[in-house]
């Protein structure tokens, strides 16, 4: 039998990956209330499974696992934090898809969360979401070290917070009433702080749980950040080319929101190879982790996101 590919590898990984987290979501939002919890109401629960369960390539979790997997480090660490950067991730998109923000229906090919239940659930079922994160985090059965569960809180609050995705979200929409386009230093800002804060710290928490040295640590960092960088990129390429049914999602409404994006300020085919650099770049970063052939699948991520085509 012939060994398969890399591009072969990387698929299996993901998919295992994302087959672990859904059966790890659905274990972790179950009907049955913590101990601390007093009651857990069936209809937010409802909402919160909705917005996390049952879709998804789980490529954020799948990084956790794959940077943890370089450090000889599996099993619940990796995938409880995958759990909560995925709680985060879907919050950030029921929130995002609400009237006052982006006002989408569709989301992953079904209705959005505030369609198929109603606003008010919708926000407190985004609320649930970010706020069990960190209960996740922050518990002995994520990792036994109490410094590094309290290093992954910080990485994440960090990555999620005012200075990560929910200010890059502000920064989002302030540019869509902005009286002139934004540069693209101010852009490249922007959607490093709304999607690619996420994506760093999948691979940062990788890095934390692992007890990466101080070089290890910036090598996988300024991977992320390269990845981060080129999966929205990719994202904005496909927004402005691709068709609702392929996305899941509407096609078409950066330019008609007047969103800031590299698309809009460079066109087409300067986003694609800034995109293409990026990949690059990342791949560049893997090279000095000094793992070698072992980040080969980390590697074959960074093409995949460039290469998606929803």
């Amino acid at each position: 039998m012939n060994a398969p590919t890399i591009a072969e590898d990387f698929r299996r990984r993901l998919n295992a990956a994302a087959q672990a987290t859904e059966a790890a979501l659905d274990a972790l939002l179950a009907t049955a209330p913590l101990p601390g919890e007093i009651a857990r109401p069936a209809r937010l629960l409802e909402a919160m499974r909705y917005a996390s369960l049952g879709g998804g390539k789980r490529l954020r979790p799948f990084l956790v696992v794959e940077s943890a997997r370089l450090f000889g480090v599996s099993g619940a660490s990796p995938l409880r934090t995958a759990c909560a950067l995925e709680m985060i991730h879907c919050y950030s998109l029921v929130h995002d898809d609400l009237p006052a923000m982006d006002d989408d229906d569709l989301r992953r090919g079904r209705p959005t969360a505030h369609k198929a239940f109603d606003e008010a659930t919708a926000i407190l079922a985004g609320d649930g979401l970010l706020t069990f994160a960190f209960d996740v985090v922050a518990d002995p059965a994520t990792h036994k070290d109490a410094g590094v569960r309290a290093a992954l809180v910080l990485a994440l609050a960090r990555a999620a917070g005012l200075g990560g995705m929910v200010g890059g979200q502000a920064l989002d929409l302030a540019a869509e009433s902005a009286g002139a386009p934004l540069s693209q230093d101010a852009i490249l800002t922007l959607q490093a702080m709304k999607t690619g804060a996420l994506l760093r710290f999948a691979v940062d928490a990788g890095a934390i749980i692992g007890g990466a040295d101080a070089v290890q640590a910036d090598a996988l960092s300024r991977y992320g950040a390269a990845l981060g960088a080129a999966f929205q990129i990719a994202d904005d390429i496909l927004d402005a080319e691709g068709d609702t049914a392929a996305l899941g999602k509407r096609a078409g409404k950066d330019a008609e929101r007047g969103k800031a994006t590299l698309v809009g300020l460079l066109g087409l085919d300067a986003a694609r190879t800034r995109r293409d650099a990026l990949v690059e770049e990342a791949v560049a970063a893997l090279r000095e982790t000094g793992f070698g052939a072992a980040t080969d699948v980390l590697a074959e991520a960074a093409r995949f996101v460039a290469a998606r085509r929803n």
